[in-house]
């Protein structure tokens, strides 16, 4: 049996996150489940994402994963903490679950001269306040500013990146972030969509301005804890397998994952919760 490291988001864009990691350590079986029948998470409310993505953990923890990378930012942000101190001790006290903030929040700084930072979210991850306060636990000279950009999440599951559509609705919201600090040197994309919308969000952004997304910084994260957890790095196996779940229409998310995950994949369908 294999011993997976777990993927999961609530809709495609943890495959991006997904992608930085398999290039990073190619060898190790993966599961990744998408829980794109209840997406977005972004708007809805703490305990609703706390209740869904609890249920998808555990999902991941009987389908043999004992490690879980939570790739989505809303449920780092709102789910994270509680499943880490309440649950797990009491479900599965060997597992562990990581986000993608915390790796984030690490590194962000080393990007920024000037200590003024820029964080495009959904408006969930706005709302909780953990970027701030997690760049401010590494970096307490920094000045951080968020902007919500509600609808870049739907247009980008909804494959309408492509369009021209979206790019009124980019200009307004990198508006909104300059005018609380023109300064700004460092934008950072917290969340796991937005790098499929890259070089649209470039052609608003002030000249100088660096653009930052996740992934590499995600997986240079999981590559460093596994050096530092030599026990559960013994716990996974390593057989390059990967495997990809919905809780929607497959078809729908093979055709999506492509774009997000750089090649087609199969995936299947399973219902959450299960009882």
């Amino acid at each position: 049996m294999t011993s997976s490291i777990g993927i999961f988001d609530s809709g495609y864009g943890g495959l991006s996150v997904f992608r930085s990691i398999v290039d990073r350590l190619p060898a190790y079986d993966y599961i990744y489940l998408g829980d794109n029948a209840r997406a977005p998470y972004g708007s809805r409310s703490f305990e609703t994402i706390y209740e869904y993505t609890l249920e998808c953990v555990q999902w991941l923890f009987h389908q043999g994963c004992p490690l879980v990378i939570l790739a989505c930012n809303t449920a780092s942000a709102k789910a994270l903490r509680n499943i880490q101190q309440k649950d797990l001790p009491k479900i599965a006290p060997d597992n562990r679950v990581l986000g993608v903030i915390r790796p984030t929040t690490e590194i962000i700084g080393r990007y920024s001269k000037n200590n003024k930072v820029g964080i495009l979210g959904t408006t969930g991850t706005v709302t909780s306040g953990s970027y701030p306060i997690e760049i401010h636990h590494f970096f307490p000279d920094i000045e951080v500013y968020q902007q919500a950009c509600p609808l870049w999440v739907p247009f980008v599951e909804e494959q309408a990146w492509q369009s021209d559509d979206i790019d009124p609705f980019i200009e307004r919201d990198l508006k909104s972030l300059f005018q609380q600090e023109p300064e700004i040197d460092t934008v950072l994309l917290a969340c796991t969509h937005y790098p499929l919308l890259a070089n649209r969000i470039r052609k608003f952004l002030p000249e100088g301005v660096s653009l930052v997304s996740q992934g590499g910084l995600v997986s240079e994260s999981l590559v460093a804890y596994l050096s530092r957890h030599p026990e559960m790095n013994q716990r996974l196996t390593i057989n390059g397998q990967r495997h990809f779940y919905t809780t929607d229409s497959p078809e729908d998310f093979e055709k999506h994952a492509s774009y997000f995950f750089g090649e087609s994949v199969k995936a299947e369908k399973v219902i959450i919760p299960t009882v």
